[in-house]
């Protein structure tokens, strides 16, 4: 039987990933202590690892199509296919950061201060290709972890960290300086895999799921019945993917309005819909939006 190796992230977004694959229709069961977790179509076939190894893994064709984030397809300057972006995180829901951090009280204001200067960080390719198109002579050393602690500590005078919230940042009494560049989730396939007409499709059947799964957590659904003297009114109210659906009721001078809005509008939409005539307002989650 046809089978397309599948990566999966080890780590902080593992958990993110295998609950979006099962919005996307995929059920996935870690194993204890195993990287091979089971899956719910005999064409996949998983394995789990660190996402800064997952571009080598799916550029040397271990894996057909991996996710990782576009900092370590960078880092390692990978010529993976890019699939899609999957903008989804453990915490936010937004793109990572990696910043330039140094002590609160450090007298070091901007890059320039960083001249000759010592700085840690996982990310160590791209920070040395930034500051070498900046013209800044630093010394960048490669950070195992805790790399918040080695600038407290007086071990380095910067970091180059990611960060969602800087909280961690932030509790560490650390001050950014400059924000490196935003990382997204990203799903890669392996070129030679992309050119195999089946497994093309797969892949691509896999990433047209998974962005319906995102995109449908930031919209729910309208259901509500409207008077025709107050159906104009409603109408301009609502916002849409497209036109919102309106059919009449059986027997009767009212009509029936559906719609799908952003989920952070509802809270002001609906009373708004309240005042404008609408009645019997539902409201409704969706799982996927294509």
């Amino acid at each position: 039987m046809n089978e397309l190796k599948l990566g999966l992230p080890k780590g902080s977004l593992e958990k993110a990933t295998i609950e979006l694959f099962e919005k996307a229709g995929w059920l996935i069961k870690p194993k204890s202590r195993n990287y091979f977790p089971e899956i719910d179509d005999p064409e996949l076939a998983c394995s789990i690892c660190r996402p800064q190894e997952m571009s080598r893994y799916v550029e040397s064709g271990m894996l057909d199509a991996g996710i990782t984030g576009k900092d370590w397809t960078m880092e390692n300057q990978s010529d993976a296919i890019l699939v899609t972006e999957l903008v989804y995180s453990k915490v936010s829901r937004k793109p990572t950061r990696w910043v330039i951090a140094v002590k609160g009280d450090s007298e070091i204001q901007c890059i320039e201060d960083l001249e000759g200067k010592k700085i840690s960080t996982e990310l160590v390719n791209v920070s040395k290709r930034f500051f070498a198109d900046k013209n800044i002579n630093v010394d960048i050393e490669f950070s195992w972890g805790a790399t918040e602690a080695k600038v407290v500590s007086g071990l380095v005078d910067a970091i180059v960290e990611v960060t969602e919230t800087e909280s961690t940042i932030r509790a560490h009494g650390l001050r950014i300086i400059y924000e490196l560049m935003e990382s997204n989730t990203q799903f890669i396939a392996n070129k030679d895999a992309w050119n195999v007409p089946w497994k093309r499709e797969k892949i691509e059947n896999i990433a047209l799921m998974l962005q319906g799964s995102l995109k449908a957590e930031r919209i729910v659904g309208l259901k509500m019945n409207v008077p025709e003297t107050k159906l104009k009114t409603v109408i301009e109210l609502l916002p849409s993917l497209n036109a919102p659906t309106v059919a009449n009721l059986y027997n009767a001078d009212w009509f029936s309005v559906e719609t799908v809005v952003s989920s952070d509008l509802v809270r002001d939409l609906i009373p708004a819909l309240t005042k404008g005539g609408a009645e019997g307002i539902i409201e409704y989650h969706l799982s996927k939006v294509i």
